[in-house]
């Protein structure tokens, strides 16, 4: 399989910014992780309401999308059409920066 013109290597793994003391801060915990019908993400304490959440296919396609999230955050995988493979979810701050990102694998 050839994909052309995407860089994977900042999906790669977790991404998550630093505090000012240079501790990293982890908002998202996602289960189950292999999931078949339903993700659950879980914001910790001090995200910001005002983030949006996406998930993408691993060719770049936005399959969910949701804005002022609360602190968890159900999607029916079977509902929202998500097929078996791999998928990477985005915490995205309200001027378009990714804050935090992760795979989840879909089994289903």
């Amino acid at each position: 399989m050839l994909i052309i013109g995407i860089n994977f290597t900042s999906f790669a793994q977790n991404r998550t910014f630093s505090d000012e003391v240079g501790v990293e801060t982890k908002y998202i915990k996602s289960y189950p992780n292999p999931a078949s019908s339903v993700v659950n993400f879980e914001f910790q304490k001090g995200y910001n309401k005002s983030y949006s959440m996406q998930v993408l296919n691993t060719i770049g396609k936005k399959i969910f999308e949701a804005k002022n999230i609360s602190s968890l955050l159900s999607i029916n995988l079977k509902e929202e059409k998500f097929y078996r493979g791999i998928y990477i979810y985005q915490l995205i701050d309200k001027n378009g920066i990714v804050v935090e990102s992760g795979k989840i694998l879909v089994v289903n």
